[in-house]
């Protein structure tokens, strides 16, 4: 063959390669990019054309919002609308009061006629029965199972067989909100617990607390109801109970169970405070009251008695607390005693 023609061929062998080379990476790429392509059409035809693989999509969307959120329980307050209510002091509570304890002057209220459930307010009652019994404060009663929360699953430090006396059962009751030691408290007394119970609606009417109901001496039950007035009503008289003055207002106490010492702390940090200067308290929380908080303090040199039910969050009646407190030393010495000059002029009168 000629060497011309040998230089040919190897020219077009040489061009076929280069050719080659040039557009595979090409075709390698076309494929590529139609699967980018088909994919994003396979998506759109998932959303809009097939019904299977929709409903598939759906079940992963409503699974993902299942496991993400919970719907949070309403409290009794918040089904009424309540916390719809606008106050001068924005507070997060939907019931507020606040009485002159001295005049009866009201000096704030809000919703403070709704009748709610008042958690461990509810161990006011409780300790004003005890503490009025005359029964023996050394005597020892035992936690038994009867005294474990089955309403709401609480936990307790105190398990069953757990011995203490009746005074440091009151004193956990009162300071710290143990549940299962105000439950021993009724439990034990002369008569058994429903004659405890039918004792604390007694004492509510005899008090002239009309919106008042008790069924258990706990608070877990959300049966347990009353109003701000009520319970303004209960810790004026509770107050004047030397017992539950000091129980309520002790930050912090020790009991011995077993080979073990138990530190219990006051579910209110405010009395712990310099800021305030506070005569009995009991807070409360179960999700159908809300957070509850209930106070008598002097405040500005006036003698308060201070009611917030069903408030939004965790802290939040503590804060409402202190703005109430703010608030009431803003007032005018003046005013102050012009308003209870007045409340005394229309008693007396």
């Amino acid at each position: 063959m000629p060497k011309r023609t040998l230089q040919r061929i190897a020219q077009l062998v040489g061009f076929c390669v280069l050719g080659l080379s040039v557009s595979l990476p090409a075709a390698h790429a076309a494929p590529d990019g139609e699967r980018k392509v088909s994919k994003k059409t396979r998506v759109s035809k998932v959303v809009k054309t097939s019904s299977t693989r929709q409903q598939v999509k759906v079940r992963s969307s409503k699974t993902a919002v299942v496991r993400s959120v919970t719907p949070a329980k309403l409290s009794f307050g918040q089904i009424a609308g309540l916390h719809s209510a606008v106050d001068p002091l924005s507070l997060k509570s939907s019931v507020a009061l606040v009485i002159d304890q001295d005049t009866q002057e009201i000096l704030f209220s809000k919703n403070d006629h709704a009748v709610l459930p008042i958690a461990s307010l509810t161990k006011i009652m409780t300790g004003v029965i005890i503490s009025g019994a005359n029964l023996p404060m050394d005597e020892v009663l035992t936690v038994t199972q009867d005294d474990v929360d089955t309403e709401k699953n609480s936990s307790s430090r105190l398990r069953v067989g757990t011995s203490l006396t009746r005074g440091e059962l009151l004193h956990l009751a009162l300071m710290s909100s143990e549940n299962r030691a105000a439950h021993a408290l009724g439990r034990t007394y002369p008569g058994g617990l429903q004659t405890f119970v039918g004792l604390m609606n007694a004492k509510a009417k005899v008090l002239g607390m009309k919106d008042t109901r008790y069924v258990e001496p706990t608070g877990l039950s959300s049966l347990n109801q009353s109003s701000a007035q009520d319970l303004a009503t209960l810790v004026n008289a509770a107050h004047a109970d030397p017992v539950m003055r000091e129980l309520t207002t002790s930050s912090s106490y020790q009991v011995a169970v077993g080979r073990q010492t138990l530190q219990y702390n006051n579910t209110n940090r405010l009395v712990k405070s310099p800021n305030w200067d506070i005569g009995l308290q009991k807070t409360g929380y179960i999700t159908e009251a809300g957070q509850c908080l209930v106070m008598q303090t002097k405040i500005a040199g006036r003698k308060l008695i201070m009611v917030f039910l069903d408030s939004a969050g965790k802290l939040s009646r503590i804060a409402d607390a202190e703005r109430v407190r703010h608030w009431v030393e803003s007032l005018p010495v003046v005013s102050q005693k012009i308003k209870v000059a007045n409340s005394i002029k229309l008693t007396d009168g």
